[in-house]
């Protein structure tokens, strides 16, 4: 008899870190993936040079759970591009079918996995996720979500008609595919060249992969039902304006990225 997991698509949650050791980071999305109502994926998560201990604390909680499936590798090439890919093609040569990325400072909630299989069963290659803010790290009142919650929907807008995103050569229209929360099949991963392994002061590697998609399918889509929290500690620590600068073309850049 053939054991239904095995009939289907295996999928790989990637997780890029970097100094994720403190109380709101990495811990808790382990515990956020551990909670999964759908556990059958592999996990890869990739240490970026942590000085903190970062990989000790994953390391800790693989064995605590007895998480076979989930591993830690590094990447010494500083950038979110650099990780994020090492963490793909790691996934891809181990078998993995699904990709599917968060980051070490967002919350996926129990019904993430299963939702992003959802999405890929409608069809699409490439699927988008939305954010939530987090509530749990830095104080967020109802109106600061909903300002935030704005922001992002400027953002995705903003994207639609930014100069940058325009191109004969696109086959569909822009979406915007935050790195915390997107998935893609590993094939097209590999067809489109992966996230290009840069610093996240110089590209967005999000949006350059998503781009790369555009000149090979129309098969992605937003799905709002693929969801995660995300910290909001750079627009605590930049001011909201500041932070959407940062985000359209890194009009804001500052001297500290790495918001801990």
């Amino acid at each position: 008899m053939v054991n239904p997991r095995e009939s289907r698509a295996r999928l790989t949650v990637v997780v890029p870190a970097l100094n994720e050791a403190h109380e709101h980071g990495i811990l808790r999305t382990l515990e956020a993936l551990h909670a999964q109502e759908d556990d059958d994926f592999d996990l890869v998560v990739v240490d970026n040079g942590s000085t903190d201990g970062t990989p000790d604390v994953v390391r800790k909680a693989i064995a605590e759970w007895g998480r076979l499936r989930w591993q830690v590798v590094t990447e010494p090439e500083k950038g979110t591009g650099a990780a994020a890919d090492t963490g793909m093609r790691t996934a891809i040569a181990q078998g993995a079918e699904l990709l599917a990325r968060t980051d070490a400072d967002c919350l996926p909630p129990p019904g993430w996995t299963r939702a992003v299989r959802a999405a890929f069963a409608s069809g699409d290659e490439l699927v988008a996720g939305r954010l939530v803010p987090r509530r749990d790290d830095l104080p967020v009142s109802r109106f600061q979500q909903g300002v935030l919650s704005f922001a992002l929907w400027v953002s995705s807008a903003f994207g639609k008609v930014r100069p940058g995103n325009q191109d004969e050569g696109y086959l569909g229209p822009y979406v915007m595919a935050p790195g915390c929360n997107m998935a893609i099949t590993a094939s097209l991963y590999e067809r489109a060249g992966g996230f290009p392994r840069t610093r996240i002061e110089d590209v967005h590697e999000d949006r350059a992969l998503v781009n790369a998609v555009r000149r090979l399918t129309t098969r992605y889509a937003e799905h709002r039902e693929v969801w995660v929290r995300a910290s909001t500690r750079r627009v605590h620590a930049w001011g909201l304006v500041r932070t959407l600068g940062w985000y359209a073309d890194h009009r804001y850049r500052p001297e500290v990225v790495d918001i801990r």
